[in-house]
């Protein structure tokens, strides 16, 4: 099968790129977290702090605040026991058990990984992997790195003026076994999802932040000491306490140019033994040929890719009030943020509530990116379509959301919700209860005429990123949100208007009120 046909699998037609007789061994699968073996370990405070309204970093952080940071992150917060409602994947599961975080992930698998590296008070400087299941740090390779991680990323940051960086990976087997070659898809989503959360966790610790989607993969892979047959780097954040940094120092000057090749003979190769449980993993080699097709051997020039003019096809549009920024203790709208299945609960939504999730939602995604340049990003490769039901004082209808004029652009009138439902594969959630149903949409060619087949993933993170913030937004005024992928994207398109302006639907998040599930949790926090 070709890459183009793949992807267009991915996207419009989900069954192809599952065998239809596929049997999901819950038996075997593998834990939903890495866990090195044999290697030096550094505990951390599981004393985190039980709220996070923001802060101005004065001072460098020391491996406590690290910590905190890290468990805000990716850590495991919450345990879940729920005896679910039929589901033919699910029968002979009973009672299911989930560790859950933060950030959300498709049947909570989280295939991403974080490593650190890190130059902070009390720790050795050197790159480590965040073991999740024992919050506390597993030592990679002790030493500074500012020089070789610098030149794997372009001399596009200023090294001396960060303490260190993060790095988030897929690991492909993680949710292979569940989903084949669909994971492919989930693994970007859940990438960004979990840099949406990253980027909102720095906000609150003073930490300057921004996201490098284009890096030397083999060299930064190699630091790591990861094998890229079963897992690579998807994007390397670097974090700083200085306010306003300029992140583009040296915009990659042709004598610095730097093969990845070149990069890895200057550090020895490590190999470490880690368990992710499964006795039997199968092969998934579409995976890793879309893994080595978007890797960059080099990096001799950086393209800015350009948002997409959206023409909306009505003149009618409906002007939001204009809502003061939302102010909220990000410990709290995480630990409360839920995932409603079949408990959403219609019930009329205000203008202003509307008004308050998109405008904090478009702005809380404003971030820096090494596709942007020096510019803060603005909702751009990615944009916010919704179907309201029952919403206060606007009909009805479908409608493309204008962040910078702060209003919605009606593009048909009615209800939808019925088509909806009926493009879902699954009835797992009743749409016929859900006010508002958003997808977010990029362009049909998933970056790859800018970008190659790296532009697919970063697109799919970027629509990660943005729903995380939806979620988070959501949560924050008293409702929930689900991502579902398991939609049909063409009648999505058709719905919005989208093709002709080479737009698609990316993901669907149905969002409103809804009623607490039979199950029992509680929280994994000292």
């Amino acid at each position: 099968m070709s890459l183009e046909s793949f992807l267009h699998d991915l996207h419009f037609d989900i069954d192809k790129t599952k065998p239809p007789d596929l049997a999901v061994d819950w038996e075997d699968g593998p834990l939903a977290y890495k866990l090195y073996r044999g290697l030096p370990v550094v505990p951390l405070s599981p004393e985190v702090p039980l709220t996070l309204e923001g802060s101005e970093a004065k001072l460098l952080p020391d491996l406590r605040q690290m910590g905190h940071f890290l468990w805000y992150v990716f850590g495991l917060t919450q345990l879940s026991q729920a005896v679910l409602a039929s589901n033919s994947m699910m029968q002979t599961m009973g009672l299911l058990q989930l560790y859950r975080r933060f950030a959300p992930s498709g049947g909570a698998l989280y295939p991403n990984e974080l490593y650190v590296y890190l130059k902070v008070e009390d720790l050795p400087a050197g790159v480590y992997h965040y073991d999740v299941a024992h919050h506390r740090l597993v030592l990679l390779r002790e030493g500074d790195f500012d020089s070789y991680l610098a030149r794997a990323l372009g001399n596009r940051y200023d090294v001396s003026a960060c303490f260190g960086a993060v790095f988030v990976s897929s690991m492909f087997w993680k949710n292979f076994f569940k989903y084949n070659n669909f994971s492919y898809r989930l693994q970007g989503l859940d990438a960004g999802t979990l840099m949406g959360q990253l980027l909102e966790v720095a906000k609150r610790f003073g930490f300057a932040s921004g996201v490098h989607f284009q890096f030397l993969d083999r060299a930064v892979n190699h630091l790591l000491g990861v094998s890229e047959q079963e897992e690579s780097v998807y994007a390397v954040i670097p974090l700083s306490i200085e306010p306003g940094i300029y992140w583009a120092a040296n915009s990659n000057k042709s004598e610095d140019i730097v093969s990845a090749t070149e990069l890895c003979r200057e550090l020895p190769t490590v190999r470490h033994d880690h368990y992710i449980r499964s006795r039997r993993v199968r092969e998934f080699p579409m995976l890793i040929r879309m893994n080595e097709a978007s890797l960059f051997e080099s990096l001799p020039s950086i393209p800015r890719i350009r948002e997409k003019k959206i023409v909306d096809g009505e003149d009618s549009a409906v002007a939001l009030p204009r809502m003061k920024r939302l102010l909220y203790d990000l410990a709290s709208v995480s630990r409360k943020r839920y995932s409603p299945d079949s408990d959403f609960m219609m019930s009329k939504v205000s203008q202003e509530q509307l008004a308050l999730l998109l405008q904090e939602t478009a702005a809380s995604f404003r971030y820096w990116n090494d596709l942007d340049g020096s510019h803060e990003n603005s909702v751009s490769r990615v944009a916010l379509y919704v179907c309201l039901y029952n919403v206060e004082g606007i009909p009805a209808g479908a409608y493309h959301y204008d962040s910078d004029a702060h209003a919605l652009r009606l593009i048909h009138p009615g209800d939808y919700r019925l088509q909806l439902q009926r493009g879902m594969p699954s009835d797992n959630v009743n749409l016929f209860q859900v006010p508002l149903c958003f997808h977010i949409a990029g362009t049909k060619d998933h970056l790859t005429t800018t970008m190659g087949y790296r532009g697919y993933r970063i697109q799919q993170m970027e629509a990660g990123m943005l729903v995380q913030r939806l979620l988070l937004t959501a949560s924050a005024i008293g409702l929930g949100g689900h991502p579902l992928l398991g939609f049909d994207a063409r009648l999505c398109d058709e719905i919005y208007k989208m093709s002709s302006q080479g737009l698609t639907s990316l993901i669907q998040v149905p969002v409103g009120p809804y009623r607490q599930s039979p199950r029992i949790t509680g929280g994994l926090h000292g």
